[in-house]
């Protein structure tokens, strides 16, 4: 299934080609991700982003049309991460730890992105287009993980007729909404859940007697 495509349409400002450009337009980048975690989407402001990046209001214009325009970027760019993992089990040997490390992968790169999708959740509540993107993104990563689990499943072990697009479904949006719980969570607590979800997952696919 194809990520969906948060750019298309966009009309975004060519990409810069000159080193000192390419510093801007990724410290412009850093910078709203911050401010996004800390102020939110609605307490973010152009001039904010601009300040936090050691830039001019106007240099945010040559790389960005609006503050939404950097929001998709963002986005799109979290959901190129993701596609990029390697959703293939690593062996039977240890499939416990195999299926805590995907999980915590996975967790770890959306982290990265967690200013981001905090603004992404807010905007989208008053933005019809935003919660159209918002739909496709779930059923996306919602068969992204079924997809996982499908292979899980030719493992040695694994439990026959699991509904495994239903526990997809279930754990996507665990997932989502332990990114939305994120900021408040301090990291040992973020591992124990972690933990659970890797128990629940294990158990739900595989007989306990491996």
């Amino acid at each position: 299934m194809t990520r969906p495509n948060l750019l298309a349409g966009q009309d975004l400002p060519h990409q810069p080609r000159q080193e000192r450009s390419i510093d801007k337009r990724a410290r412009l980048k850093a910078a709203g991700l911050a401010l996004f975690g800390e102020k939110g989407y609605e307490g973010t402001s152009i001039e904010d982003i601009a300040r936090r990046a050691n830039l001019a209001v106007g240099g945010f214009y040559l790389h960005f049309r609006s503050k939404r325009q950097l929001l998709l970027v963002l986005m799109d760019e979290l959901l190129e991460k993701l596609s990029q993992m390697d959703l293939r089990p690593k062996g039977a040997a240890d499939i416990r730890a195999g299926l805590r490390g995907f999980l915590s992968r996975a967790l770890a790169t959306d982290l990265q992105f967690l200013g981001a999708y905090r603004a992404w959740r807010e905007a989208a509540l008053s933005d019809v287009d935003l919660a159209g993107n918002e739909q496709e993104i779930r059923a996306w990563t919602t068969a992204r993980v079924m997809m996982a689990f499908t292979l899980l499943q030719e493992l040695p072990g694994a439990r026959p007729q699991v509904d495994v697009a239903g526990l997809a479904r279930v754990m996507d949006s665990f997932f989502w909404n332990l990114l939305a719980e994120a900021t408040r969570l301090p990291e040992r607590e973020l591992a124990q859940w972690i933990d659970a979800a890797s128990h629940l997952v294990y158990h739900a696919l595989f007989r306990d007697e491996i």
